[in-house]
């Protein structure tokens, strides 16, 4: 078995890519609530700041700053994944997965990286609110209902009409 070496900041700020198992799926956006109760549970037992969250049909990218003296991202999405696909329900699986008692709905693993700076921050943060621009789904950043955006523009954080193109780089995708 692989073993990934992933690093561990305390109290780390990091971006997340998680992807669904089957790609071009709409499971999250038809099952939003069901993803979203399964986020506060998570987060109520194991508080982050969440920084940016963007939510597609088959991915959703995070930026989150854990607490400090705390490093544990991984059992955050692990709990996350396992309520959200305990509610979903079983998908198509594989022989492994179904070995493994793994229902099927997400990849095994996920996509992070732990920011380095403002500038970092700031691109990934970015990359959170145009991505369903680029992914085509939408005209404008704030026309997309599951993005942090919202929060961002109510708080006159940034312009309601906040546009950039998605910083070029590797987000996991």
């Amino acid at each position: 078995m692989s073993r990934y070496r992933r690093l561990r900041q305390m109290g780390g700020t990091y971006f997340f890519t998680v992807n669904l198992a089957q790609p071009g799926s709409s499971v999250l956006v038809d099952n939003i609530d069901t993803l979203r109760r399964a986020y506060a549970l998570t987060i109520a037992e194991h508080p982050v700041c969440c920084n940016a969250m963007v939510i597609l049909p088959d991915h959703l990218h995070a930026v989150w700053t854990l607490p400090e003296g705390d490093a544990d991202y991984s059992e955050r999405w692990r709990k996350i994944k396992a309520r959200s696909s305990h509610a979903v329900g079983e998908m198509r699986r594989s022989l492994s997965k179904h070995l493994k008692r793994e229902r099927g709905l997400w990849q095994r693993r996920f996509w992070e990286h732990t920011i380095r700076d403002e500038a970092d921050f700031q691109n990934h943060v970015h990359y959170c609110w145009a991505n369903p621009v680029k992914h085509g789904l939408v005209k404008r950043p704030i026309d997309w209902e599951f993005s942090s955006i919202h929060r961002e523009a109510d708080l006159d954080r940034i312009p309601a009409d906040w546009c950039e193109p998605s910083p070029v780089g590797d987000y996991g995708e």
